[in-house]
């Protein structure tokens, strides 16, 4: 899972993926194939109840890269046809100049009746620039998976208004700190107090002010026919 420090600015975000992640776990079986892996964080977790895990990722990643088998997602897959159970691809296809070809390489390389897994920012900064590309609605998602012949597809949000405002609001507070290292230090020390409240209250928030237009991001599953 992806790590959880309780005194991070974007706790809420990893936590809330983590959660959507641990649910879906039963059903992450067979062989997976995990595009845009990166560090692999989920891949121990995965492998509870999967027979294989299989981590793809080009060279450029920002990451120290895990990868089993080195690809870039915008062409085609060096991976045989119907050869995974699920596959899932996390934060990844924002970063994607044409992804439609990663998700028709998807369904290519699933067996029929192989299940997808996948999240994807929408209230979110710019982030590991240049290759940033998009932001997909639930609408847009919805229509990217059905193009390259998934059905069954569901899109839920990651989380509601208060968290994403709150996510934004951190990231921005994030970049105050400045200085000698004493000097971040002391700015740091009443921002994680206000990050640790923060991120604790605005879940609640969300529950008994539900706003379903705004969203840190997406949890998507879907199925091969």
């Amino acid at each position: 899972m992806y790590s959880e420090d309780p005194f991070a600015h974007n706790r809420l975000l990893k936590r809330a993926i983590n959660a959507l992640v641990r649910e879906r776990l039963p059903a992450i079986t067979g062989t997976v194939v995990d595009l845009g892996c990166g560090t692999a964080p989920f891949r121990d977790d995965i492998l509870v109840n999967a027979r294989e895990y299989v981590g793809v990722d080009w060279t450029n990643t920002l990451h120290d890269s895990r990868a089993d088998v080195v690809a870039d997602l915008n062409q085609p897959l060096p991976l045989p046809d119907a050869m995974a159970d699920h596959v899932v691809s996390f934060e990844v296809i924002e970063h994607l100049a044409e992804p439609g070809t990663m998700l028709r390489e998807a369904a290519r390389i699933l067996r029929n009746d192989g299940q997808l897994t996948l999240s994807a920012p929408f209230q979110w900064w710019e982030h590991e620039a240049p290759w940033d590309y998009q932001r997909f609605t639930r609408h847009g998602l919805r229509y990217q998976l059905e193009k390259a012949g998934f059905v069954d597809i569901v899109v839920r949000n990651t989380t509601g208004f208060w968290s994403m405002w709150t996510l934004k609001l951190n990231y921005q507070l994030a970049r105050l700190p400045r200085g000698p290292r004493w000097m971040r230090a002391a700015m740091r020390a009443p921002l994680i107090v206000f990050w640790w409240l923060a991120q604790a209250i605005a879940p609640q928030l969300d529950r008994v002010w539900h706003e379903d237009r705004e969203t840190a991001g997406y949890f998507v599953t879907a199925r091969k026919p």
